[in-house]
Formats: structure tokens, sequence, C-alpha cells
């Protein structure tokens, strides 16, 4: 089966063969580079079809959210500035077949190697986005444990997907966490994230019916499987507007909070590695940059003479 026929949707096979013709006879290029191209973008297929998103309906947003996958799945940057060029050409495409009024990828930034971290949530803008949520819903009581166990344990949001009821050691206050490589660390759960955790368990998944082969995730949606990453995205994102807050925002966000928090308290810097499962310590040391930064800031802020001009 070839990459247009494996996309399960008539509007986005319709598009993705247009995209091939224009390849083929407009650009003239080889069958490996139209291949290439083709693949790049039935990414952007795959994550739109489950939010029912069709081609000339993806927004700026939507492009965004698929490269901030690829950034914390810790996809090469090499092929994420690939895939940005695969789309933007896409989408040229679209423009000139009269197929969007608008070009979404025209102002989607080409992924850069950069130290920079995104942007952080304080304390206080956690809390706003968990005040968002309506706890009479069972989803929305589930979303607030999520956020609470992302920002509270650090975990990348797709081991949070894939989190088992085997992995909670709820007398030690402990998870056993599958990262990167399948391989596995033990990661502290605080004891009211872990108590939120076990009573979304006992009240509202044990009332949930969940299909064959699904029983030992933690957290279920309403067709009783667990959680997709888009999803965790999507509802974070409407949180986070409902919120009021100015911020660029993903699940990553909350990851990256819950470190910098660590290490402007002033936590060690191995035990920050071993939390978050970095591989390496450099990784990590990104955020002793940041905690410096936020060292300035305090003083410029409140010492009198920083304001002199």
């Amino acid at each position: 089966m070839n990459i247009v026929e494996s996309i399960q949707n008539p509007e986005w096979t319709r598009a993705l063969r247009d995209f091939r013709s224009y390849l083929k006879l407009e650009r003239q290029l080889s069958d490996n580079s139209i291949d290439a191209y083709l693949r790049d973008v039935s990414h952007l297929a795959q994550y739109a079809i489950p939010l029912s998103v069709a081609p000339a309906e993806v927004t700026l947003d939507h492009l965004r959210g698929l490269v901030a996958e690829f950034h914390d799945a810790g996809v090469a940057l090499a092929t994420q500035c690939r895939i940005v060029s695969g789309l933007r050409t896409f989408y040229r495409m679209m423009l000139i077949n009269d197929a969007v009024d608008a070009n979404p990828a025209e102002l989607l930034e080409m992924p850069r190697s950069s130290r920079h971290l995104p942007d952080v949530l304080t304390n206080e803008e956690v809390d706003a986005i968990i005040a968002t949520f309506d706890l009479s819903f069972p989803d929305q009581a589930r979303n607030r444990v999520i956020v609470e166990v992302l920002y509270g344990c650090g975990l990348r949001v797709s081991e949070l997907c894939n989190l088992h009821l085997s992995n909670i050691y709820a007398d030690d206050e402990f998870l056993l966490v599958t990262g990167k490589g399948d391989k596995q660390r033990w990661v502290p759960i605080n004891s009211y994230a872990l108590k939120l955790m076990m009573q979304y368990i006992d009240t509202i998944r044990s009332h949930q019916r969940i299909r064959h082969g699904e029983e030992n995730y933690v957290f279920i949606n309403r067709l009783g499987t667990h959680l997709s990453r888009n999803y965790v995205f999507m509802f974070l994102k409407e949180a986070v507007k409902a919120a009021g807050i100015q911020k660029t925002i993903s699940p990553h966000s909350l990851r990256h909070s819950f470190a910098t928090e660590l290490v402007t308290g002033g936590a060690d810097l191995r035990a920050v590695q071993e939390m978050l499962g970095h591989e390496k310590i450099s990784t990590t040391e990104i955020y002793t940059h940041l905690s410096h930064e936020y060292l300035r800031d305090t003083i410029s802020t409140y010492h009198p003479h920083y304001r002199k001009n």
C-alpha cells in the first residue's frame, strides 16, 4: 500500500493525490523526493484526522501542534525542518489550486537548534488552569488530575498517556515510568496528586466500559481507550485560553515548569536529571541557565539601584 492509499480519509487522500501530481508535473521531482514529501504531509493527515480537521481547515495552531509533537518525541532537528518545508510546499500547492483562501503554513517557523526553553507556567498560572475545569463532568475531573500529574511529576505527555495501573506504587508514592527507548525510571508523586489520581481511578475510571487490551491504562477516554497526546494538547490549549494566560503552552510546558521550580528552588541537578529521565546532564543544565535569568530578573525588579537610569 502506498503512502496516499494508507490515509483512510477521502478529503486527505484527494489532497495528497493532488500534491503528488503537483510535485511530479509542476516541480518535476524524482519519485524518491515525491515519496518523501508525501510522507511528511501524511504526518499532518494522521494528526488532523482524529481531530476531524480537513486539509482546508488546518490552522497555524494545528501545524504548530504537530511540530511540537515531533519536538516532544525527540525527533531530529533536521527531520523537523524537512517536515516543515514539506508542509509549506503542500499549502503553497493548495493555495495555487484555490483549495484554501489563505496559507496556514506561511507563518510556521522553521525549528531551530536552541537551548532557550519555551514558556513556563508559574504555580499561580497552573492553579488558574485547573480552576477552569468543571469537576461535575467526569472527563474534566480526569483532566484536572492529568494537569496535576504532569506538573507534579514532570512526565512527558507520552509517558502519562502510556502510564499503567501496575506502574502506580501508592504505598511508596512512586510511579514507574517508561520513557524514551523504553527506559524505565522511578518518579516520586506528591501525596496530593496521588490522592487525586486514586480518586479518579476509584470514582470515575471504575465506572467506565474499557475496551479489551486497554484495561491496564490509567487514563481512559469515553470510548474506553487510553488517551492520545493530541487530546491532551487540545484540552490544555483550551484551558490555558479559558484561564486568560497569554503564553504558548503545550503539555511539555508543564514538564518544563516542574523542572524550573525544582532548579530555581535549589534542587540537586543530578536528582532533577534522574526524575526527568535525561540521558545527559547537559540537557538538564538548561534549567540552571533559566534559574540564573530568574535570579537576575528578581534582583532587577526589586533592587532600587537596578531601576536607576
